[in-house]
């Protein structure tokens, strides 16, 4: 016992010296050795259970995302392949077959639409290569999958370094993409332009090959047959950058399991009335706003499904921390909000924002009980433009 504790002392000890000399201006191939050497027969498991007691101890997460590369130069195809009796990955509509269609996708959008135009020149290298990145901006519906529906799941777990870490990679992915594409639009492309296109598209093999060397066969050890169909069912709610996803059915046991399990209480009854889940659900769901209520504990507790849905929710957000539920550059302002209000500084707190054509508000409710014992929060998002334009009076029904 002594020995595997001294061992993972060691590794956490590996890990830190190698994000000081990526600090210091080493590059991967400089620190790769001494990784490997150290977690050389360790599992991926083991590698993030070693990050999370960093993380535990107080190591900043942006500090464990400088790891990413070096984990992609020590294991890529290397990683013990985990073999079942039967393959998700070849199950059509399976979450875990659909997320590697569409890094297929991404893989042929990066070979065929763009690389072919790095070793071109003047305006039709520009061209080609802004119409290539146009259609990998896709990317943002695949990542807000893996990180809405699948991060959840991996928490659950008790695996909660490894989301951290490739989510923050995930949104320098997708700055990145967002910052090259608005350089080339003032007409311009040149050698520094090329190698940051070239870096970009490595970042995003790079995170393909983490999703299913390390994510998928982490996921597949833990969830269970009825989890990753609640997976499926939810991916509408982001969408799919593949044009066909087959319905995925389960075996009759786990389906019936599942059904079961989102079939929920009777009667609701409230001071002022009474409801059954499928009135108040629906009342709550024709509201033309969205709703999410975080408990006390700040974990999510319900969220509303208004035909007019300004951000993407799904099932799988339900008993997750709020702070897991946002990308980590924004988790301090989330952090704070739910403090103020908790702690009674506040009661409401409010935001407005422009997203394309609408105009959202976006509001902050301490929820108390009669002797002001917090109860937890509610959000309230609306696009409110519409609103803005009226004028004039409306008394009566127009036929």
């Amino acid at each position: 016992m002594s020995e595997n504790i001294n061992n993972r002392e060691y590794r956490k000890n590996v890990i830190k010296e190698v994000i000081k000399e990526l600090h210091e201006g080493k590059t991967v191939d400089e620190v790769k050795q001494k990784f490997e050497e150290a977690f050389e027969g360790v599992s991926a498991t083991e590698i993030s259970e070693a990050e999370q007691a960093l993380i535990n101890e107080g190591l900043p997460v942006s500090e464990v995302q400088r790891l990413c590369d070096v984990h992609s130069a020590v294991f890529k195809g290397s990683i013990e392949e985990i073999h079942r009796e039967t393959d998700p990955s070849k199950i059509p509509g399976h979450p875990v077959n659909v997320l590697m269609m569409e890094n297929r996708k991404l893989e042929k959008i990066i070979e065929e639409k763009v690389k072919p135009y790095l070793e071109k020149t003047g305006k039709e290298a520009l061209e080609g290569v802004l119409e290539g990145l146009e259609e990998l901006s896709v990317i943002d519906v695949h990542y807000s999958k893996k990180e809405n529906l699948l991060f959840p799941y991996m928490e659950k777990y008790g695996i909660t370094a490894p989301p951290k870490v490739m989510w923050g990679v995930d949104d320098e992915i997708r700055d990145d993409l967002k910052m090259i594409r608005s350089d080339l639009s003032y007409g311009v492309f040149n050698h520094e332009h090329k190698k940051g296109v070239e870096a970009l598209l490595n970042r995003i093999n790079e995170m393909i090959f983490k999703e299913e060397s390390i994510m998928i066969p982490m996921l597949l050890d833990k969830m269970t047959q009825d989890e990753w169909k609640r997976v499926a069912d939810d991916s509408s709610e982001i969408g799919n950058i593949i044009d066909y996803v087959p319905m995925w059915k389960p075996d009759k046991e786990a389906l019936e399991e599942y059904k079961e399990d989102i079939k929920g209480p009777g009667a609701i009854i409230l001071p002022t009335g009474v409801f059954n889940i499928e009135e108040l659900t629906h009342m709550l769901n024709t509201l033309p706003i969205d709703i999410t209520f975080v408990g006390s504990d700040d974990t999510v507790k319900y969220f509303s499904q208004s035909s007019e849905r300004i951000f993407a929710r799904t099932k799988t957000i339900i008993g997750r921390n709020v702070s897991n539920c946002h990308p980590p550059a924004s988790v301090h302002i989330v952090e704070g909000i739910v403090e103020d209000l908790k702690s009674g500084k506040k009661d409401h707190e409010d935001f407005w924002i422009k997203m394309g054509d609408k105009y959202v508000y976006i509001r902050y409710f301490a929820v108390r009980d009669q002797e002001g014992k917090y109860l937890g929060v509610v959000e309230v998002s609306q696009d409110i433009k519409p609103i803005q334009e009226i004028s004039g009076e409306k008394r009566l029904v127009e036929d």
